[in-house]
């Protein structure tokens, strides 16, 4: 009865051991893992299906061959190491390597190693548990050039963003864009218009000798040079050599003799905000198929960075002319008016002679009288020169005018009014105006005493809708006034004058000092 439990409970076991090792071999079939099994020596034992998938080979080619067909012989260490971890008795966790397929062909893995053993511990062997990482590998070096482009393109953008030298920004570009698109050479043929206006066309080049080019000429508007130069969209073509358009054109109906080899050509245009076509960034290659739509997107991009540059570039160059423009057109204009003014002063130098000896048997004090008056002249042409003849304050105009009274009777005279500006002809006018008053108050009015003075007020008003001057003087404290037995020529050159200018002035003579109104178109 004893034997008879001991023979079923071995049956059991045996039949679980059955069970188990037939639940194994099911995992190892249906695994999508390769599940591959080796002696120490590397001899391969054992294949599963996926193991077939992943390599190509079928088991009855690989089993009992050597695991180092799987193995790129740049790699072949790393199978050393997992033996001898194994011997150990050692696990080997995950890592990331490649591995090669039947057709030749790489492949991304990710490889976990444990020994195997007999029933008495003894290690005989190791099962290889392979994982196909190449999506995750390719999702990371997708996002590795990318990151990577990102750090061309912010460089690219720094660089340019930086500087305002054509000349540097072209050459910067067309450096980082051969680098990006692993051209063997490139070239930025780019339109510059000259200071006569003037458009012509430069280059830069990277990768290869001015001299690669300087003895072929500039490129023409042929077939294959003419949409990018029009800005019609960038060409890419594997073998150039094969395109339609090329070797249409005269005289050479293709590349010249001595030209650098071009295989593979990719040509984008760069274009400004304005639309206009700033030039084409070109690339070539001796071998065929080297430039792809990424490479082509990464030009495209610096082009666009290029022709921000550009413009900015050419927005500050046209500042820089207008700039001088302006400063050579001040210089000329301050020779004219110094040139002016030198003449005035002549003029007025030669009607001072002339008057002198035509009034020589005239009274002294009217000799001095007309004498000032033309000095007044003069210095009120004076100050409307340094205003270049435009408009003047009328503040400065009425301060400088009555400078030869006050400097006799200092502190005598008062100014009030608003900053206003007063066109040039009219503050002549004034100047002259003030002139007369301040001689006449020195001489015969508030200022010929000790204690008289003399108030000047100013105010811009609207009459019809149009900017009047209105200037007030008003002087107390003098001797009594009465008014004059005849007009004086001053009174008749400032009414006239003022009327004449589309002015008027109003003069009051009373007992306690003479007040005057002027107005003048403002």
């Amino acid at each position: 009865m004893r034997e008879t439990l001991v023979e079923d409970e071995a049956a059991q076991g045996g039949l679980a051991v059955r069970e188990s090792a037939a639940h194994l071999a099911a995992l190892v079939e249906g695994s999508d893992d390769a599940i591959i099994s080796k002696t120490l020596d590397g001899t391969i034992t054992s294949w599963n299906p996926a193991a077939e998938r992943m390599f190509g080979y079928r088991a009855d080619e690989i089993v009992g061959r050597s695991i180092l067909t799987l193995i790129p012989e740049e790699r072949r260490s790393e199978e050393t190491a997992i033996i001898e971890r194994v011997r150990a008795g050692e696990r080997v966790p995950p890592f990331e390597t490649v591995r090669r397929r039947k057709d030749g062909s790489l492949v991304d893995l990710s490889i976990t190693v444990s020994p195997v053993r007999r029933a008495d511990g003894t290690i005989i062997g190791a099962s290889k548990i392979a994982r196909d990482i190449s999506e995750r590998k390719a999702v990371e070096a997708q996002l590795a050039r990318q990151a990577e482009r990102l750090t061309h393109l912010n460089r690219a953008a720094l660089l340019v963003s930086q500087d305002l030298d054509l000349e540097r920004i072209v050459q910067a570009v067309t450096d980082i864009a051969t680098e990006l698109s692993g051209a063997r050479f490139g070239a930025f043929f780019y339109n510059v218009l000259g200071d006569e206006g003037e458009s012509y066309l430069l280059f830069s080049l990277s990768g290869a000798p001015r001299e690669a080019f300087e003895r072929f000429g500039m490129p023409r508007n042929t077939a294959v040079f003419d949409p990018t130069f029009r800005g019609a969209g960038t060409i890419r073509s594997d073998d150039i050599r094969k395109d339609p358009r090329y070797g249409l054109s005269a005289p050479h109906h293709g590349m010249p003799e001595g030209h650098l080899p071009v295989v593979s050509y990719l040509a984008v245009p760069v274009i400004s905000r304005s639309g206009a076509v700033l030039g084409g960034l070109f690339f070539g290659h001796d071998e065929p198929a080297m430039f792809n739509a990424e490479v082509e997107e990464l030009v495209e991009a610096v082009a666009a960075q290029a022709a921000v540059a550009m413009d900015n570039a050419h927005l500050h160059e046209a500042a820089r002319v207008e700039i001088a423009a302006r400063v050579k057109a001040e210089e000329e204009l301050q020779l004219t008016l110094a040139e002016m003014r030198h003449r005035v002063k002549n003029t007025l130098a030669m009607v001072q002679a002339i008057a002198a000896q035509t009034f020589r048997e005239t009274s002294a004090t009217e000799r001095q009288s007309f004498e000032a008056r033309v000095r007044a002249l003069s210095d009120a042409h004076d100050l409307l020169t340094e205003r270049h003849w435009g408009t003047v304050s009328a503040g400065e105009m009425i301060e400088r005018a009555l400078h030869a009274s006050d400097k006799m009777k200092p502190g005598r005279i008062s100014l009030a009014g608003p900053d206003a500006e007063v066109p040039a002809s009219r503050a002549l006018l004034a100047a002259m105006a003030l002139h007369e008053l301040g001689t006449n108050a020195v001489k015969y009015g508030a200022l010929s005493g000790d204690a008289g003075t003399v108030a000047v007020e100013w105010d811009m008003v609207k009459e019809s809708g149009r900017d009047r001057l209105r200037l007030r003087w008003s002087e107390q404290g003098g001797p009594p006034v009465s008014p004059p037995a005849r007009t004086g020529f001053g009174t008749r050159m400032l009414e006239r004058a003022l009327r004449g200018q589309g002015g008027s002035a109003a003069i009051e003579f009373r007992p306690e000092g003479v007040c005057c109104t002027l107005e003048l178109p403002a």
